[in-house]
């Protein structure tokens, strides 16, 4: 009986097996010079507030740079849009060449790649987002899951409680993550 139940599971309907495919949904390491930003927008209607948040993360997963950004009031879909485009603005001030942009909105990835038709006008952001795109440099945006996103989402989430944006190095932020999750480990520790 076990063994009908289990066939039964992995068995289509034409009586055809399927493969299984198991899916990694952390934090993956970028290959080579590339660095990889991860970003995130919260949003809190309870308090009519939102902010973003963001890391940068060599191959080796290691810290580089972070920021912590409240925002004010906007919908979720802008918290994340700022979210990317404070991070792309960073990364072009520190001379980062070879970057992956991820988020865990498929919405926006789709809307800065044009994998999506937008009605009416293209929001301003989405449109400097794809300036920044345009400039000399190798950039890539890729949709990552929650579960791969976790530090950008606690980033973005402590922007709320800030006062003013507040940019983070290695020695500043290692205390403030240490809970991102086994998954989103920052390697190098002080």
């Amino acid at each position: 009986m076990v063994t009908e139940i289990d066939r039964y599971g992995h068995t289509l309907p034409n009586e055809r097996y399927r493969q299984l495919e198991t899916i990694y949904i952390g934090w993956k390491h970028p290959q080579g010079e590339w660095i990889k930003l991860n970003c995130d927008g919260a949003y809190k209607e309870s308090m009519g507030l939102a902010g973003c948040g963001g890391l940068f993360r060599d191959s080796n997963g290691r810290w580089l740079k972070g920021y912590a950004q409240k925002i004010g009031a906007c919908d979720a879909l802008h918290a994340e849009m700022w979210g990317m485009y404070t991070g792309m603005q960073m990364a072009r001030r520190q001379g980062f060449t070879h970057i992956i942009v991820e988020s865990d909105s498929k919405l926006l990835i789709d809307m800065v790649t044009g994998s999506c038709k937008l009605n009416g006008k293209t929001p301003i952001l989405v449109r400097r987002i794809r300036d920044f795109a345009n400039l000399q440099w190798h950039i890539t945006f890729k949709h990552t899951w929650r579960e791969g996103n976790r530090c950008a989402d606690w980033l973005a989430n402590f922007s709320l409680s800030q006062t003013k944006a507040m940019p983070m190095h290695g020695q500043v932020a290692w205390p403030l993550l240490r809970n991102c999750g086994s998954n989103n480990t920052i390697s190098d520790s002080p």
